[in-house]
Parts: C-alpha cells; sequence; structure tokens
C-alpha cells in the first residue's frame, strides 16, 4: 500500500509535531522526548519529521520558544486589561495584581509549558541563550514595565532595600545593559517578585503543597497583595 503523502496526512505537519511532542511531554515527560516516538505518535516516518526538525534539540527551542510566546501574551493580556486612567500606586498595585494572578492562571493551564520553561532541565539539552534569553525577557517585560513606572511617579517602596554590593550591582547591570536603561532596583524586585511567585506555582503544579492546603489560589491572591503592598505606596 502506497503511504499517504505527509500534506494528506498532515496539513500543517510542524504544528502537528509540536503538538504531538506536548501529549508526550505530558504523559512521560520532558527528559522522554525523542523524534522517533513523535513519528510513532503521528504514524509518519522519523525522516518526515527531519523536513522541520533535524534534531530533538531544535523541537525543544521551537517549544521553549512557543512557550514564552504563549506566556509573554497572556501577561501582556493581563496588563493591558487594567486601563491606565491615571498612573499612580492604586492603578499599579492592580496591574500587578492582575500580572500575579494571570502568571499562576497560564501555569496551571499548561503545566507541561510552564515546567519546560521554567522546571527541570531536560538532560542533554543546552538552550541556545541568543534564542531563548530574548524569548523570557519579552515574556516578562509587563511586569517589569509596571515596576518602572510605580518608580516614575515616585511610588515604588524601596525603603526596606539592603544597599547594593558591587558584586550585586555589576550583575544587574549587565541584565540592564540586556534590557535597556532600567533602573537597577527595578530589575531586583522584578526578580524577587518573579521567584516569589514562581516558587509557589512551581510546589502547586508539581502538587508538592500540603494536602490541607485546599485553595492554593486563595493563598497565592494573598502573597500577591502582600507584595503589592509591600513594594507599591498607594495614596
Amino acid at each position: 500500500m502506497v503511504r499517504p503523502r505527509r500534506t494528506e496526512q498532515h496539513p500543517d505537519l510542524a504544528n502537528a509535531i509540536k503538538q504531538a511532542a506536548w501529549n508526550l511531554i505530558a504523559q512521560e515527560g520532558a527528559s522522554a522526548l525523542s523524534l522517533r516516538g513523535i513519528a510513532r505518535s503521528l504514524d509518519i516516518t522519523a525522516p518526515a519529521i527531519y523536513n522541520y526538525f533535524q534534531r530533538r534539540d531544535d523541537l525543544v527551542t521551537a517549544l521553549i520558544l512557543d512557550a514564552f510566546q504563549s506566556f509573554g501574551e497572556a501577561q501582556r493580556a493581563a496588563a493591558d486589561a487594567e486601563p491606565w486612567l491615571a498612573v499612580n500606586g492604586d492603578t499599579l498595585a492592580r496591574r500587578l495584581m492582575a500580572l500575579g494572578t494571570a502568571f499562576r492562571a497560564w501555569a496551571v493551564q499548561y503545566p507541561q509549558r510552564y515546567q519546560l520553561i521554567f522546571g527541570t532541565p531536560i538532560p542533554g539539552y543546552q538552550a541556545p541563550a541568543d534564542i531563548t534569553v530574548p524569548a523570557a525577557g519579552w515574556a516578562l517585560v509587563p511586569m517589569i514595565e509596571t515596576l518602572q513606572a510605580a518608580q516614575a511617579v515616585g511610588c515604588l517602596q524601596r525603603y526596606e532595600l539592603t544597599s547594593m554590593s558591587p558584586e550585586i550591582q555589576v550583575m544587574f547591570t549587565n541584565w540592564q545593559n540586556f534590557t535597556g536603561p532600567l533602573d537597577l532596583e527595578v530589575l531586583y524586585i522584578a526578580l524577587i517578585i518573579w521567584t516569589r511567585v514562581h516558587g509557589f506555582v512551581s510546589l502547586e503544579i508539581g502538587s508538592q503543597l500540603p494536602s490541607f492546603l485546599t485553595d492554593p489560589g486563595a493563598i497565592y491572591q494573598r502573597e500577591m497583595a502582600e507584595m503589592a503592598n509591600q513594594f507599591i505606596r498607594k495614596p
């Protein structure tokens, strides 16, 4: 029997390959990802995949970029949903809360994507920094913009921060050189907020929170309110 042509089997084979990869990751974990396994699930030959992804690592990179794109779009949508009627502590605190809520919602909806970009690295895979770092940076822009706006109008609270050591200043200056002319403390606070929300969300989607915490969303919202109160001064 003549095998159907690829275009007859999968009109959009590139996306079909990526969807099959996500399914495989959901079933067996990212470390089990292989081009041959994906080919079997799509009932195609492995060489057909090579027309789109010559190596497993090329596919992983494409999945990472798609995940950051999806995450960044969710963050931008959350930021844009908060109107800029007035740029003050109230509006900026609401925007920070909205970004935090969207962060968790996206992770809960797409746990495999979240784990791929923020979780345990895949053995043997080395992400190409020149491709993935800009994608990661773009995804965090809405939060950094919110904190920078708070700094610009004088409602970013920094009085509880200890002084930056010269070593820390060098590290954040390197980050500043990548992002553009942003305040070093804005970048520092962005990092602190990200690590706090990431820690909670990672425990939640990894089913590592104590079983008696039956409403992690409520606890998370309290933590977001605490961070908004800590870093943004309201009128």
